[in-house]
């Protein structure tokens, strides 16, 4: 069997039997397929003639031409996970990646806005046209939920139960959780889906909860495009949908948030993950201290 074969072989694997989300399955065929295309431009098509040397040689052209630490990171999992499967699946014998060292990461604090940025952001004036009450609530609940861009347009409408200030959210791995949607979010999302959606349905109803201008289900390239524009028009270019994320956790540890709290309401699997935001702003520390400790005034 060919590479190519393989990989076909391998994705099915993860979709069907791995119960891997679409996401992750999309993400590693494009990481594999640029692996494969590396590899045939230098005359290797099948899997017993890949070499630990041209592994770590594919490993350091994704360095070189600047590709993200992240996605380099993930296209080597997508490697090793590719090769271990033919391993396995008996394949092939060679097995290039078994000891195969993830590149390491440089710790990087989240970006975040203050505040000010995001009360400028969110009180800005948005039309009331169907689109602009779907912009201000995806901008809304991003911030006021802490979703990903993903897990805002996998929202269905019988994951919004507004009566009980609730979202039943679908993240990685297809886990569910389940966030508040109160106050600004909750009215910004109730006045988009009273006022707003029933106009952009089309012609084949859809159970999406934000719908693009030809009624279909909003893509998280969409999403993207309207963070970045509303946050150019407050004063923050460059604005991305992770960065509302970020803030949203980082203001709600700043107001003095349970940390295990704010884990819960990301989804996050691993409380390390999580403590990354109480490194970004250490000015509340001193605050907290100074209030609660008898002794912190001498």
């Amino acid at each position: 069997m060919d590479l190519g074969r393989a990989l076909t072989e391998y994705l099915g694997y993860l979709a069907v039997e791995r119960g891997s989300s679409r996401n992750t399955v999309e993400a590693y065929g494009r990481d594999l397929r640029r692996y494969l295309g590396w590899l045939a431009e230098r005359g290797v098509s099948e899997p017993e003639g890949v070499t630990r040397g041209l592994v770590e040689a594919h490993v350091a052209d994704l360095v070189d031409v600047g590709l993200a630490p992240s996605s380099v990171e993930r296209a080597v999992s997508a490697i090793k996970g590719f090769h271990r499967f033919m391993v396995s699946d008996e394949i092939c014998r060679a097995y290039p990646t078994s000891d195969l060292p993830l590149p390491a990461k440089p710790s990087r604090l989240p970006d975040v806005i203050s505040v000010g940025d995001a009360e400028r952001l969110l009180d800005q004036p948005f039309p009331q046209t169907p689109a602009g009450l779907r912009d201000h609530a995806i901008l809304e609940v991003l911030y006021g939920c802490g979703l990903r861009a993903s897990e805002l347009t996998g929202l269905d409408l019988r994951t919004v139960l507004l009566d009980e200030g609730l979202l039943r959210v679908f993240g990685k791995g297809e886990k569910e959780r389940v966030v508040p949607v109160l106050g600004a979010a909750e009215a910004a999302l109730r006045a988009y889906l009273e006022r707003g959606r029933g106009a952009l349905v089309g012609r084949r109803p859809t159970a999406a909860v934000f719908l693009n201008a030809r009624g279909g289900r909003l893509s998280r390239q969409s999403v993207h495009a309207i963070v970045e524009r509303y946050g150019r028009v407050a004063g923050i270019p460059g604005l991305h949908p992770h960065t509302l994320r970020h803030s949203f956790a980082t203001h709600l540890l700043e107001g003095g948030a349970d940390l295990r709290v704010v884990q819960e309401l990301l989804g996050h699997a691993n409380i390390a993950t999580t403590q990354l935001y109480t490194h970004v702003d250490r000015s509340h520390i001193r605050r907290v201290y100074l209030a609660a400790h008898p002794r912190a005034r001498g």
